[in-house]
């Protein structure tokens, strides 16, 4: 209720009423009145759609200048013919400056990470902390939810990061980003925010044409509202996650990569249902069997490679309970027994 709070502010602030758009909502005033109150997702959507029009202002009261209907439509277009989601992120961040000077959007790319910022251009310009908030969460849900859907994955974050403290309402942060969300960090300084993603959505081509985009844009508020559900990378990230240690190992060794990694552990870790995980990845010509087999036999080679521990050892660590059904499964995999592996790895010991 905080943003329809920050949307009615918009209308006070032009001396109009905002009743027309809150009954289109079904919000009632008793409901705005609520501190604790919430909103559906498609009550905000109607809210957003009949405000943004009825105030002809896409940013809502925003900026130091209001945005006529259809300027974010402007930057869809001035991307949808990119190549890739990295030179469409580019293309966006440059246009948005031609359309305000209250906030400036830049792409970094480092380590394999992507990072998308939005820098607060005049320090002081959000005289409301809700209404800073609100612009700050908005111009990110607005790219994040566009780039979504041109490359039609949902872009899963390592973090979204906000320069104030934790709002009231913080619980509702991972309902509008796929990730972790992070407040009064040191990543977000003073007057940034942004998204960290892995820069491999970056070479993503663009799956949308703009007979697409002309479609989208006649409902485009959903994809700045409700999450985007289906990711292409799925896979990797399952593949990431396999390979890194379980957060919290069973009697300080190794729980091994079936037992560690569960469907519910690893859908939690990526932040959706263990659904949605075997869904995704069905998608995606994969199973989770599948990749966890791929991450065992990895570390199983790994461990035969490079140390001395006995068979025995090396099967327990990558989550097999007994040395006979390892060894079947090294030989499935690689037509060879561990001991013929290891003596070819280490020719030498």
């Amino acid at each position: 209720m905080g943003f329809v709070r920050a949307i009615v502010q918009a209308y006070t602030d032009r001396d109009l009423d905002p009743s027309a758009a809150l009954q289109t909502a079904q919000i009632t005033p008793t409901e705005l009145a609520r501190a604790d109150a919430r909103v559906s997702a498609a009550q905000f959507e109607a809210l957003n759609a009949h405000a943004m029009q009825e105030l002809d202002d896409e940013a809502l009261g925003w900026f130091s200048r209001p945005l006529p209907w259809g300027s974010y439509g402007m930057l869809c277009r001035a991307s949808i013919t990119a190549p890739d989601l990295g030179v469409a992120l580019k293309r966006w961040c440059r246009h948005h400056r031609l359309l305000v000077d209250d906030i400036a959007l830049r792409l970094e790319v480092s380590q394999g990470l992507a990072s998308v910022w939005v820098e607060e251009r005049h320090p002081g310009v959000f005289p409301e902390p809700a209404l800073r908030e609100f612009c700050l969460v908005s111009t990110l849900r607005f790219l994040h939810g566009y780039a979504s859907w041109a490359i039609d994955s949902r872009l899963a974050l390592r973090a979204a990061l906000f320069p104030y403290a934790a709002p009231a309402h913080a619980d509702v942060y991972p309902l509008m980003f796929p990730g972790p969300a992070q407040f009064d960090t040191p990543q977000a300084r003073v007057t940034q925010a942004g998204l960290c993603f892995d820069a491999s959505y970056l070479a993503l081509p663009l799956r949308r044409d703009e007979n697409a985009l002309r479609a989208m844009l006649q409902r485009a508020l959903p994809l700045t509202v409700r999450p985007y559900r289906r990711d292409r990378l799925l896979g990797q990230q399952v593949r990431e996650a396999l390979r890194a240690p379980p957060a919290k190992p069973l009697g300080g060794a190794s729980a091994g990569i079936d037992s560690a990694h569960t469907a519910h552990a690893l859908a939690a870790r990526l932040h959706i249902s263990a659904r949605t995980l075997h869904r995704q990845l069905q998608a995606e010509g994969l199973t989770l069997q599948t990749l966890k087999d791929e991450a065992r036999r990895s570390q199983a080679e790994d461990l035969l490679r490079r140390t001395q521990r006995a068979i025995k050892q090396v099967a327990l660590a990558t989550g097999f309970r007994n040395e006979k059904s390892f060894a079947r499964a090294f030989r499935a995999w690689t037509g060879q027994s561990p001991s013929e592996f290891r003596r070819q790895a280490q020719p030498d010991r």
